[in-house]
């Protein structure tokens, strides 16, 4: 699985930051595994936090503060260490290949900042960065995962968490954790494809197995539709990732999407998961999360809510299982 961008002890509260609204979930421990035992959404004004890779994007932390407090209070819950998941144009996901790999831990990191150095927009020496293994090449190299994030963006969301009156012990990116979920519940063994949306972005990613292959992150008033986005990636997957065929595509997001009044207009799910189908001629599914992590019993399941807690899940179960 994806690491995060800061680890610590596992919590049971995961927290998601938008640019529309605070969403959590609380984990509690049930027989051999857990359940969600409480759920909450608290909406945002319009530019309290703002996604972006290099500004400040918590832009009036006392609102924002005030409505994670909420969160809490609908959870009830106080919790002292959180997972928090930031919007996924936070930071910079490169894929960088290697002949051959230093023995050395230190020499690898240098050699990681050596290349994302050439590509990143702000200096390396003020960014928080992660990396991790992905696909071993045929010729028999190694491909590396990196996420690159400025340091003081970061530092807001956890400011904003302390405001809250919570520790972030992970720090994390929302698309990375519906991976997660994905290849915790029901993973996938050849080529498949997620798309996750937000209301103000949107993701795409090709995983081998459990390997993540291509990432592009859009914004929500990008160029074309997720649609023409969607078929462009299937094309560079089968002419320059030498891809034999996407077994499954994964959508996420887009029913909580459509139902908030700052999300992108338009948005149908079943109309974008037909156009979804016909662009990469592969059934596209719907993320269940619950077939992870169950609700109470008291909690009604519905595609939106599925949309909404679905990264929350995935961190909290990587976590759980680290």
């Amino acid at each position: 699985m994806i690491r995060s961008l800061l680890s610590t002890p596992a919590p049971t509260v995961a927290v998601e930051l938008s640019s529309t609204a605070v969403a959590a979930v609380a984990a509690t421990p049930r027989g051999s595994g857990w359940i969600v035992s409480t759920h909450a959404t608290e909406p945002l004004p319009t530019g309290a936090v703002v996604p972006a890779l290099n500004t400040r994007n918590v832009h009036d932390q006392a609102v924002a503060a005030v409505a994670l407090q909420r969160v809490f209070q609908t959870l009830d819950v106080r919790p002292s260490r959180i997972a928090l998941l930031v919007p996924d144009p936070v930071a910079k996901v490169s894929l960088i290949r290697f002949d051959h790999v230093p023995e050395r831990a230190d020499d690898l990191d240098q050699l990681i900042r050596f290349h994302v150095r050439k590509s990143a927009p702000f200096r390396v020496e003020d960014a928080q960065m992660t990396y991790a293994r992905g696909a071993r090449l045929p010729e028999g190299g190694q491909e590396y995962v990196v996420a690159l994030a400025r340091r003081d963006v970061i530092t807001e969301y956890e400011a904003l968490s302390a405001a809250a009156g919570a520790h972030a012990g992970i720090v994390d990116l929302a698309s990375f954790n519906v991976i997660n979920a994905v290849l915790a519940s029901t993973p996938p063994g050849g080529d498949w494809l997620l798309v996750h949306i937000r209301p103000d972005y949107s993701s795409v990613a090709i995983l081998r197995g459990g390997h993540l292959l291509f990432f592009r992150n859009r914004s929500g008033d990008g160029e074309g539709s997720l649609a023409d986005l969607v078929h462009q990636t299937a094309m560079y997957y089968e002419d320059r990732l030498g891809g034999e065929g996407i077994e499954r595509v994964i959508l996420t997001g887009a029913h909580s999407a459509a139902r908030d009044a700052a999300g992108p207009s338009g948005i149908n799910p079943e109309t974008l998961r037909r156009q979804l189908e016909e662009r990469t001629r592969t059934q596209v599914d719907m993320l269940d999360p619950t077939r992870l992590m169950p609700l109470a019993t008291r909690i009604v399941a519905s595609p939106e809510l599925h949309d909404r807690i679905a990264p929350l899940i995935g961190v909290l179960s990587r976590a759980y299982a680290a």
